[in-house]
């Protein structure tokens, strides 16, 4: 009987400790949270934040159009009204939405209004999708931004949009190992990515506007 009894009281102790982990575990899920930014080609936007301490994922997509669940060839091909975009979900214990905001800011180059880079037309354009209770932290990194480029910073914050992920063959393109036919040959699609972006001018003009506060240039 009192073999029982003490079977009985450690199978109530491991299932309240199961419980207090598996409570952890949801708080701890829940409290992830995301913002979602446009800064031109997603594989880059994508490569440059999944490097960032407390970023838990960032994935491509579109944001800011017309259409519900577009393709990537509907949006490329223009009309849709959609930007490619990136939804960043990060530990806000470990980074804030202040931060991410600033450091997304001098990624890019906000003094374009007609793309980025070698990538030019709505598509490309970068933008801030703020919800209302992002919208401060948004508006005090584009101002801080302003303030230390000394020039008109063109990148818009709008509204809290429906974000749609693109296909499996966008995400995670840069460390991607898989073959893809390219005008140089067959090539990975993480060195095709590099190629890319150097022929791009990405990090060169980055680097131009921001010096050693560009956080990504050459990463």
């Amino acid at each position: 009987m009192t073999s029982l009894r003490t079977l009985k009281t450690v199978s109530l102790g491991v299932m309240i400790a199961l419980g207090f982990i598996a409570q952890s575990k949801t708080s701890h899920a829940q409290q992830l949270e995301t913002i979602t930014v446009a800064g031109g080609c997603f594989w880059c936007v994508e490569a440059d934040f999944e490097k960032v301490d407390g970023v838990k994922e960032a994935v491509s997509g579109f944001a800011g159009g017309s259409v519900s669940n577009p393709t990537y060839k509907q949006v490329v091909k223009g009309g849709t009204g959609h930007y490619e975009a990136v939804q960043i979900t990060y530990d806000p214990a470990k980074v804030s939405a202040a931060t991410l905001y600033e450091l997304f800011f001098r990624s890019v180059d906000p003094t374009d209004a007609g793309g980025q880079f070698c990538d030019r037309g709505e598509t490309y354009r970068t933008a801030i999708f703020a919800t209302a209770g992002q919208k401060a932290a948004a508006e005090a990194a584009k101002a801080g931004a302003q303030a230390s480029l000394g020039q008109t910073i063109v990148t818009p914050i709008l509204g809290a949009a429906e974000f749609y992920p693109a296909d499996g063959y966008h995400q995670d393109y840069y460390k991607q190992n898989s073959l893809i036919l390219t005008r140089f040959g067959p090539k990975s699609k993480a060195n095709a990515y590099k190629a890319y972006r150097e022929a791009c001018g990405r990090d060169a003009r980055v680097k131009q506007l921001w010096g050693d506060a560009a956080p990504f240039a050459g990463s």
